[in-house]
């Protein structure tokens, strides 16, 4: 391991108000650098402050990429980065992995024999793709297929490989699977998500120019949740970043919680194997949580092995104790979580001139699965108390903004068959499956896509002139669209670009044709209005922004836009500003953090989850799931930044049946000391609603007694 050199004068930008560790991580731009940043420790301003300091030493900004898991992340990350250095933030590159591949694939995709227009498949086309390529499966059996496909990407492997790899007859039959799907990816000029990583990939790997070319334009890459990346991910950072190994990667092995689905730890044990000059900074200062929060974070990750040793603290103070909160059953806990956020609301009501008061959006309930919300959401609304889910259904998941995302996709890649078979069907238009299936056949053996097809001097041989009138017209529209899309320059004529559009196409008609309940029907359409509004934003000039202030954006064509519709994933960046208390997942939490924190139904069999070895799993592996198990208690644990209620259920729910409810071993590891930490949120909502009754008589007994001596 090196060391850095002492910072220079010229640092003073970058060690601002941080510590010695921080100091450290920023400073040094030497070589290959490992952050190691505990829960709450201060990692966005570290990579921030490091863009700063890069520059500041000579980079142009167009040279610096930071890379990030999330679209919100990349944002909160801009915003940071602008904050610092001002207008130079806008060259930086800062984006999610997928984002990149997509740039790199859009550059340089040419020698893989990709079009710069390829499209990119959400998940149910990639499920309807497969189940093509299986043979018409059912739908479950071709999503566990997806499931391994897309591992087996993440491991950067082909078909090929796949298949030379292949454990029994049901994994030679997936690869297979996988041999003909990627041949219709190909087919339709699309990927999938994971080919934004195995395609960048294979590029930087097979061609010299391609990589010689990336390596000279990024001079420093940085990487935030560095415990995430895959096996795949991984080879890509080490190409970009050469034999030099500039790059910083952040993380917190203590943190890594998606094994599931491909992150390794191997990432972390590999960088001082291949990289022995590699620089490593431990961030153990916590900014977020009290000290009596962070030692039961670190009594719980204790069992753990370690690969990086770290201990957080705090200079917060002691604070409250964590409280531990039996229940009875799910609707019990339910009722206890109302009257603890009640009641530390009232108690700040009490404070003096309430400027301690407790506003709904300080508070957070976690839990394991998504179900789990259930109970919280009916005793919410009987209390009259805001909330919302994070962590559920993607806005970009609802069939609505999907059948506007087909149209669209289909603009920008006609060779898209799966976003034509949505777009034609949806409106119906007198189209059939028959007509279609004949079409596809046609197509097939003519090596076009359908679109393509649909204008052959040949389809009147295996269609009627009807059918194919219908496809005329259908194609005729979609290229109109295309041309008025190329030609719609910002966010006014956005607006009047799509909204003519869904009047053309009546999607209004279709949305009410199609469902029992106006109600719905009218949400839906309230959805697909959100949409527009938020695409059109995107295509810039004059913006009102949510304080009602008019600002100045670049200007897009509505075809710029389109063609990024598939890496989008949220469509309000508003939610933050809603004061209402979260209801979450652990996994959706981390990055987050609230003044109260709730962790729900902390029993065995749901943290950790499901554990026995009845299914053939062996012990390595058990002892694997419940490392990964207690890391997800630890990010909950570190969500909390002044209080932390931990409840347990004494019967829960298992399917049908009710069962008897086991603390989680969690709680125990925890270490507290079990004659403070047992509370009743309800009798301590009704002493603070006596106390408060008691000091508004009071007042008004001294008002009186004023009045009367006047």
């Amino acid at each position: 391991m090196s060391s850095s050199p002492p910072a220079s004068p010229a640092a003073s930008l970058a060690n601002t108000g941080m510590n010695i560790a921080q100091q450290e991580a920023v400073n040094y731009m030497h070589g290959p650098c490992l952050v190691l940043a505990g829960a709450g420790s201060g990692k966005t301003r570290v990579i921030t402050q490091k863009i700063g300091r890069l520059i500041q030493s000579g980079l142009k900004p167009e040279q610096i990429a930071a890379i990030t898991f999330t679209n919100k992340a990349a944002a909160e990350m801009r915003e940071r980065a602008k904050a610092l250095i001002g207008k130079q933030a806008r060259g930086v590159l800062i984006c999610t992995f997928h984002a990149l591949g997509v740039r790199m694939l859009r550059q340089d995709g040419a020698v893989l024999g990709l079009k710069p227009q390829f499209s990119i498949l959400d998940s149910d086309d990639v499920t309807s793709i497969i189940k093509d390529a299986g043979g018409s499966v059912d739908v479950a059996t071709a999503r566990q297929w997806q499931w391994t496909i897309s591992g087996w990407k993440n491991m950067g492997l082909n078909a090929a490989q796949a298949a030379g790899q292949a454990n029994g007859d049901e994994e030679r039959q997936i690869a297979l699977v996988m041999a003909r799907y990627e041949e219709r990816l190909t087919a339709y000029q699309s990927v999938d998500f994971d080919d934004l990583v195995s395609l960048p990939l294979k590029l930087l790997r097979e061609h010299e120019d391609v990589r010689n070319k990336w390596q000279a334009a990024l001079c420093h890459v940085l990487v935030d949740e560095y415990q995430d990346t895959n096996a795949t991910q991984y080879e890509v950072l080490k190409l970009l970043a050469g034999e030099r190994g500039r790059f910083t990667a952040v993380g917190d092995d203590d943190q890594s919680i998606y094994g599931w689905r491909g992150a390794t730890l191997d990432n972390l044990k590999k960088l001082p194997q291949d990289y022995p000059n590699l620089k490593v900074v431990k961030l153990e200062q916590n900014y977020r949580s009290t000290s009596a929060i962070l030692r039961a974070a670190n009594n719980v990750i204790g069992p753990n092995p370690k690969l990086f040793p770290k201990t957080l603290f705090s200079e917060l103070g002691e604070g409250e104790p964590v409280r531990v909160i039996d229940c009875d059953s799910e609707e019990h806990e339910a009722e206890r979580v109302v009257a603890r956020i009640l009641s530390l609301r009232a108690e700040g009501a009490l404070l003096a001139e309430g400027k301690q008061f407790k506003e709904w959006k300080d508070f957070c309930v976690l839990y394991r699965a998504n179900h789990m919300a259930k109970p919280f959401e009916k005793a919410f609304r009987k209390a009259q108390i805001p909330y919302k889910v994070s962590g559920g259904q993607s806005f970009f998941d609802r069939a609505e903004i999907k059948d506007l995302c087909s149209w669209m996709v289909l603009m920008v890649n006609n060779d898209n068959n799966a976003a034509f078979i949505r777009a034609i069907k949806t409106p119906k238009r007198g189209i059939g499956h028959t007509t279609l299936g004949a079409l596809s056949t046609f197509a097939d053996q003519s090596r076009l896509s359908m679109f393509e097809a649909l204008f052959s001097n040949s389809l009147g041989s295996v269609l009627p002139a009807k059918a194919v009138g219908s496809l005329h017209e259908f194609g005729r529209f979609v290229n109109d669209l295309e041309y008025r899309a190329k030609r719609t320059v910002g966010a006014e004529d956005a607006r009047s670009f799509l909204n003519d559009w869904l009047k053309e196409i009546d999607y209004e008609k279709h949305l009410y044709d199609g469902e029992d309940s106006e109600k719905v029907a009218a949400a839906r359409w309230s959805n697909v209005m959100d949409f527009c509004d938020w695409m059109a934003q995107r295509c810039g000039g004059q913006i009102d922004d949510t304080s009602g202030a008019t600002i100045e954006k670049p200007t897009k064509t509505m075809l710029e836009v389109v063609q990024t519709i598939a890496l989008l994933s949220t469509i309000s960046e508003r939610e933050g500003d809603q004061d209402v208390v979260t209801l979450s997942t652990l996994h959706a939490s981390k990055g987050l953090e609230w003044p109260h924190v709730v962790l729900a139904g902390v029993n065995e069999g749901l943290l950790p989850f499901k554990l026995d070895d009845d299914d053939g799993i062996n012990t390595d592996s058990i002892e694997i799931r419940l490392q990964e198990e207690r890391r997800l208690m630890y990010v909950g644990i570190t969500r909390a930044q002044r209080t932390l209620a931990v409840n347990w259920l004494r019967r829960r729910k298992k399917g049908r049946d009710t069962i008897a409810g086991i603390p989680s071993r969690f709680i125990a590891e925890m270490g507290l000391d079990k004659t403070t930490v047992k509370e009743d949120p309800r009798e301590k909502l009704k002493a603070l609603r006596a106390e408060f009754a008691k000091k508004s008589a009071d007042g008004i007994a001294a008002a009186a007694a004023v009045s009367s001596n006047n």
